[in-house]
């Protein structure tokens, strides 16, 4: 690749090179997809280098893997600024080592994107001081198998019993 890309033919390969990996940074972080104001963004922080040329040209695969980096390690959930600090200065042998590991990572550790589609209603139900339950669907539980669950995660605790049950002649 030589250094004769724009600034949009760079985001645009980048976007495509995530949308291929299914890299996207964690929790929101940053938009889904980089726009050429992210690269000047990203340049301006120094989390890639200047292009070789002006114009709005000069881009090229060093520039393409310093994208990428920051992608994966946003995918991580890393800020811009430790970003920063990891990539100044890398070599495209590093940065290409940087890819290899960074989606091979990625492959081991991926997270579910649990982010609400058109149309869903989420119901939280608390099942304890530490736990949700999350339903994307709209869908409760029911008070028996919200004291399951709670006995499950603290077996040392006894359950509360489900609302409006009553005793048994068993337990009075």
């Amino acid at each position: 690749m030589n250094d004769a890309l724009t600034i949009e033919e760079l985001a645009r390969q980048a976007n495509d090179w995530c949308e291929r990996h299914q890299v996207e940074p964690a929790s929101g972080q940053s938009g889904e997809r980089l726009t050429e104001r992210n690269v000047r963004y990203y340049r301006t922080l120094g989390l890639i280098d200047a292009p070789a040329s002006g114009g709005g040209a000069g881009y090229g695969e060093k520039h393409l893997l310093q994208l990428m980096a920051v992608r994966l390690l946003q995918a991580q959930g890393l800020p811009l600024n430790r970003i920063r600090d990891l990539l100044f200065g890398r070599t495209l042998e590093e940065l290409r080592e940087i890819e290899k590991r960074g989606l091979a990572e990625l492959t081991d550790v991926r997270v579910p994107n649990f982010r609400p589609v058109a149309g869903e209603a989420w119901t939280m139900t608390p099942i304890n001081d530490e736990f949700l339950l999350v339903s994307r669907r709209g869908t409760g539980i029911s008070d028996e198998v919200r004291a399951r669950l709670h006995a499950v995660l603290n077996p040392e605790t006894k359950p509360a019993r489900p609302r409006g049950s009553a005793k048994t002649k068993e337990q009075r």
